[in-house]
């Protein structure tokens, strides 16, 4: 429950409070015109690296090695291309961070840490 008090309300209003104060610093007109071009921007990053990671799995696949690696990029590239496709300037940053290789091998890790963590805790239930 807290986890969606904190997705639909808490990040939302701040993403709205961020996009008034750019709006007042830079003005109305180039806030509006950054969030298209980072939406613009997301795409094409989204669709290169989305590309990159696929010919990865393949050559993986094709050496006979299981591509989970490559897998986990591939769910890191989806997440940052939502997330700079949706309008707000956290979100966008949030994306950069998911989607560039350097930023995404340094996440994954955490990623996969808690993805662990999640599917423990489910087989707890599944079990009891």
């Amino acid at each position: 429950m807290k986890y969606l008090i904190l997705l639909f309300i808490v990040i939302p209003a701040l993403e709205i409070g961020l996009l008034i104060m750019a709006g007042k610093t830079i003005g109305g007109l180039a806030t509006v015109a950054l969030i298209i071009a980072t939406g613009i921007l997301g795409a094409y990053l989204a669709k290169q690296q989305g590309l990159e990671v696929y010919r990865k799995m393949q050559r993986q696949i094709q050496s006979g090695y299981p591509p989970g690696g490559a897998l986990l990029e591939g769910v890191c590239v989806l997440l940052g291309g939502l997330l700079l496709l949706t309008p707000g300037l956290m979100s966008d940053f949030a994306g950069l961070l998911f989607i560039l290789p350097p930023t995404r091998k340094w996440l994954q890790p955490l990623l996969l840490k808690l993805w662990k963590g999640w599917v423990s805790k489910k087989q707890i239930y599944i079990y009891r």
